[in-house]
């Protein structure tokens, strides 16, 4: 991506080199788990084919609640998150990624405005380790997560690292698609989705909650393509192979390879955030048409 001398967002708040933050892992069902639980619960999951999001509600003696990757979340604390310095990150990832969150602003500000509408850009918080948010404690061990309570992205840079040693997905678009995908859910919060799904969910068993989330995340997904759609019109920024690096990013981390990876076999119904095909489908769905219509994964008898 040739991003350098881009407009900066203002919304970014980095709160890096703070020292550690909150009293321990993300909170479930009232209580803050540590990284040992969640990572048990995990392996649990994989293993027994069940979500780990309902291994780690029982862990935690209450209900689990979904914190990664912006599904919406039960019995959250509705708390300020923690001051964080507001401006331009000095180090050149820091840079990076206040330069996406900056592209995403344009191209949402402007698709809300022909649909009539007005966006409200979300803040995103630059943290090391674990950190405050209106959902509980965030925890870097969870990936870059979206906070519908305080309308914050969260992400710990060194995800990026992970993304391009565990995942074999490097570049900066790989890196680029995981902030807009992200931004993507913050999408589905300001146009009132989150708040429909969350009522639905209480009523529905755990498999139709996996697929409801399922549908949630690919939504978010082609939602990065339409900003990779809009920004490449805009700025003509990508270079060869740039859309190469997305595509492999939403292959590493979709459900069927992590379980594969773990466990050697897949399980359909555990699945939470879609198949590699369907995330690469999705994304490409919204880079190809850009437009919201095309987004519509709960329409869809088989996203």
């Amino acid at each position: 991506m040739r991003w350098d001398g881009q407009r900066e967002s203002d919304n970014i708040e980095d709160s890096r080199g703070q020292g550690p933050m909150g009293g321990g892992g993300m909170r479930f069902g009232g209580r803050s788990l540590g990284i040992g639980t969640i990572v048990v619960a995990l392996i649990g999951g994989w293993v027994l084919g069940i979500n780990p999001l309902t291994l780690l509600g029982m862990l935690s003696g209450g209900d689990g609640i979904q914190m990664e990757s912006g599904a919406p979340s039960q019995q959250v604390q509705r708390g300020p998150a923690g001051a964080g310095s507001e401006g331009t990150p000095q180090d050149r990832t820091g840079k990076f990624v206040s330069v996406v969150l900056a592209s995403t602003e344009d191209v949402w500000t402007d698709v809300f405005r022909q649909a009539g509408r007005s966006y409200q850009p979300p803040k995103l918080r630059l943290f090391d380790g674990r950190t405050p948010t209106a959902c509980g404690t965030g925890d870097a061990a969870a990936g870059p997560f979206y906070c519908p309570g305080d309308q914050r992205v969260y992400i710990d840079l060194s995800f990026f690292q992970l993304l391009e040693q565990r995942f074999k997905a490097p570049g900066d678009f790989a890196q680029a698609y995981v902030i807009a995908h992200e931004v993507g859910h913050h999408v589905q919060n300001q146009i009132g989705l989150m708040d429909k799904l969350q009522a639905a969910r209480s009523r529905m068993s755990e498999k139709q909650n996996n697929a409801l989330s399922v549908r949630l995340e690919l939504q978010a997904d082609c939602f990065a393509g339409i900003w990779a759609h809009h920004s490449e019109r805009a700025k003509g920024w990508l270079e060869k192979g740039d859309v190469e690096e997305a595509l492999r990013a939403a292959t590493a981390i979709g459900d069927d390879t992590l379980q594969k990876q773990s466990r050697g076999v897949v399980v359909p119904d555990a699945f939470t955030h879609g198949s590699a095909r369907q995330r690469m489908q999705w994304f490409q769905i919204g880079m190809t048409q850009g437009t919201l219509a095309a987004c519509d994964t709960f329409k869809q008898t088989s996203p």
